[in-house]
């Protein structure tokens, strides 16, 4: 499994717009092909920085994902919302396996 971890710190004012916009790529991403999971966090002590848990079965699937037309929009739209550039790190999921 191929997994990556995208921490994410929104400008206050862009919090709601924010977490609408995650959600409709959430919505879709969760129905790619190769999607395991696709989890959306927010800080409880500090509301402006989310944590992205995005699974999916393969790097070939991951890289998929970032072809996708949501995916695209969803980049597009909140890039000038971050009061910081997100940060994406890749991991090998071990357990559960694949």
């Amino acid at each position: 499994m191929h997994v990556t971890i995208v921490t994410v710190h929104v400008k206050a004012e862009r919090v709601a717009a924010f977490i609408a916009a995650t959600e409709a790529n959430h919505e879709a991403s969760i129905r790619e092909n190769g999607n395991r999971r696709f989890d959306v966090l927010q800080s409880k002590d500090d509301p402006t920085r989310f944590v992205l848990y995005e699974a999916y079965a393969s790097k070939a699937d991951a890289d998929a994902h970032k072809a996708t037309p949501h995916y695209l929009a969803w980049r597009e739209t909140v890039a000038d919302w971050m009061a910081e550039p997100r940060v994406g790190v890749a991991y090998a999921g071990l357990f559960p396996a694949g």
